[in-house]
């Protein structure tokens, strides 16, 4: 059963459509879950504006020039503890977390990456498809570890590319089936269905071979 007391933290960069997505489905009971509070690196991210008008706590923290990485990151901890949060969500946050802070809240911490993984962590990865001439592309919602874009993947969203694509086209696409799964993963996690066991995500009680898998239709695979 979803548990609505169920804290959501989220972490943005920009401009927070994947935040608006979470948004939309706590409001009609989709989460199980409330977003206790959103976080920006950047004061002029347009999803702040998203946070304040359904009603979130949405606060900035920028990094000062020449900070250290784990500096910034403890500073992140010390306004998350507060809030409690039993989950972080990293909608588009555009920073690498340094390993204590990925200890803290290790099972507890969920990404959303613009590919499919393993395939091309970091950046520009629509560019990268079209230059490799893959036929599939998609995003990947995985537990955040150490390693770059390395976590144990959750859900994936999966759509054939296109002769006729662009980089912006299918970022256009890849941007709704993230929309789609980044709230089932929270979801998922709210009702107490999904969790990380060691090295292994586990879906209702089973480890999971491979993520979940949802096509452009939105259909479970």
């Amino acid at each position: 059963m979803s548990r609505p007391d169920t804290r959501v933290a989220v972490l943005i960069s920009g401009e927070g459509s994947n935040l608006q997505a979470l948004i939309d489905a706590a409001r009609t009971g989709q989460l199980g879950a409330r977003i206790v509070t959103v976080v920006s690196n950047r004061g002029a991210a347009r999803g702040l504006e998203r946070a304040r008008a359904a009603g979130i706590e949405a606060l900035h923290l920028g990094a000062v020039r020449g900070q250290e990485r784990a500096d910034y990151d403890a500073a992140l901890a010390a306004l998350l503890a507060p809030r409690e949060p039993d989950l972080v969500v990293l909608a588009g946050f555009m920073r690498i977390l340094g390993p204590r802070f990925v200890e803290i809240y290790r099972g507890r911490m969920l990404n959303l990456h613009p590919s499919l993984l393993p395939n091309y962590p970091g950046l520009d990865t629509h560019r990268r498809v079209l230059e490799a001439a893959d036929e599939w592309h998609g995003a990947t919602v995985h537990f955040v570890t150490d390693e770059l874009d390395g976590g144990p993947a959750v859900i994936q969203y999966r759509l054939p590319v296109s002769g006729g694509d662009t980089a912006d086209s299918l970022a256009q696409r890849v941007h709704r089936g993230e929309h789609l799964i980044l709230p089932r993963a929270v979801s998922w996690f709210a009702a107490g269905r999904l969790r990380l066991a060691g090295g292994s995500v586990m879906l209702d009680g089973r480890a999971l071979d491979a993520p979940v898998s949802v096509d452009e239709e939105g259909a479970l695979k």
